[in-house]
Order: C-alpha cells, then structure tokens, then sequence
C-alpha cells in the first residue's frame, strides 16, 4: 500500500514548514519507504504500519498546535512492494520510449 498525505497545522500563519518538519521526522524514523516532495510525503508498507506513522505525524504536528488539517490519498493493492520505485519507473519508461518514437 502507498498512501500520499499531508497534514498541516490550521492557525498559525502561512510560515508552517517546521511544524511539517514535526511530521516528516516521524515519517523518516520510521524506516519504512518514503517520498517527501513540496505537497505531499509517500510512505509505503503495510496498512496498519503505514496508518501508524500517519496518525503519529498527525500527533507530531498537533502537539504544538489545536488544530490540523489531514490530506491523505491511498492506493491499496496488496501484493504489490517498492511501489514508490516502479510505480515512476513505468513511467518514465513510456517516456522513454514516446520520446524513441519521435526521434
């Protein structure tokens, strides 16, 4: 399972990258496969671990303030693994090959 989420502190201004920060530490001592870019961070695993470390980014990020807001997008499809790699290797091979094709 993949899941892309971002959860981000509600009253306290536009400035919230270090309460994002909060999140993403608990994401990397996680261990589990994971992606951070500017919207969201993936994070790839089994359900119940992958939904831990949301609810603990969650807890991270609420501890310092009263409100937060959760965005999370999940794509289940059991047996599948190193999702976060392949899922962007396929593409980049259509790419690859629509760009061959041109040439």
């Amino acid at each position: 399972m993949i899941v892309a989420f971002s959860v981000s502190p509600l009253g306290v201004g536009e400035d919230v990258g270090e309460y994002v920060a909060d999140a993403v530490r608990v994401v990397r001592e996680s261990g589990l496969p994971h992606r951070t870019d500017a919207m969201f961070t993936s994070l790839e695993g089994e359900w119940d671990e992958v939904m831990d470390v949301v609810k603990r980014a969650v807890a991270a990020v609420e501890a310092r303030c009263g409100r937060v807001s959760l965005v999370l997008k999940a794509d289940i499809r059991p047996g599948v693994t190193d999702g976060l790699t392949s899922k962007v290797e396929t593409v980049e091979r259509y790419l690859a090959e629509g760009d061959a094709r041109r040439s």
